[in-house]
């Protein structure tokens, strides 16, 4: 099984206090103490949300472990994550993650690493990189689409009520024909793919939604069922 978890917002990096996507994650391992590898790539290797990342991870049942490109840890990156159950990639511009990954081969890794059954998931450009295309702000202040890994179909835009743009200007890039269809995500929103099908979505916050954005001669924006994880 195939699987990819998309956070369009929250998780240790945005919630420390509230774990509950980030448990969800973890749960979705086959072991009952996974080892998980985080990828900073994003932030620069930023040495703050990598500790920041130890520091909630040790907390639960698993076994951290990070992946810097600026310090790799060995030659053989290959074998490094292959032997991982969960790869959790980080958030930050996700223009430069895409260039570095594919630099250093970690585009094809990851992509063996899913069809081997390692669940990968991430935040925000984290969650970006899997589509066709995303929303970024990695270009400056203005958002703009970019295109990504493809391993999912159609679009993604994360932190669709955390930030006052990235609703309008994600639908009117969907309305130009700039970026195709896709789904959007509020803070505290996961998507949770199974072979490239959207299985389940899930929330740490009540009332956070995910919605289909699509154009049908006007942009339509659907809004999607969600599991609050925090419900009786």
């Amino acid at each position: 099984m195939k699987q990819i978890i998309a956070l369009g917002g929250g998780g240790f990096s945005m919630e420390p206090e509230n774990p509950l996507l980030d448990l969800y994650v973890l749960q979705q391992s086959e072991k009952e103490t996974p080892q998980i590898c985080f990828l900073p790539t994003a932030s620069g290797d930023s040495d703050n949300y990598i500790s920041r990342f130890y520091s909630s991870f040790k907390k639960h049942h698993c076994t951290p472990s990070h992946l810097s490109l600026f310090k790799p840890p060995t030659k053989d990156l290959e074998s490094f994550l292959l032997e991982k159950d969960i790869i959790y990639v980080g958030g930050g511009n996700t223009r430069n993650l895409l260039i570095l990954w594919r630099e250093w081969g970690l585009d094809s890794i990851l992509q063996k690493a899913w069809e081997k059954g390692i669940v990968l998931a991430g935040i925000s450009a984290g969650s970006i990189c899997w589509f066709e295309e995303g929303v970024t702000d990695s270009f400056g202040n203005e958002l703009e689409p970019l295109k990504c890994l493809g391993f999912l179909k159609g679009s993604n835009c994360p932190h669709y009520d955390g930030e006052s743009k990235r609703r309008p200007s994600y639908q009117e890039l969907i309305a130009n024909g700039k970026i195709k269809s896709g789904y959007a995500t509020d803070d505290g929103v996961a998507l949770h793919y199974m072979d490239q099908e959207l299985s389940k979505i899930i929330s740490s916050r009540p009332n956070a939604k995910a919605y289909k954005v699509y154009f049908d001669e006007v942009v339509k924006e659907m809004e999607l069922d969600t599991d609050f994880l925090g419900g009786s």
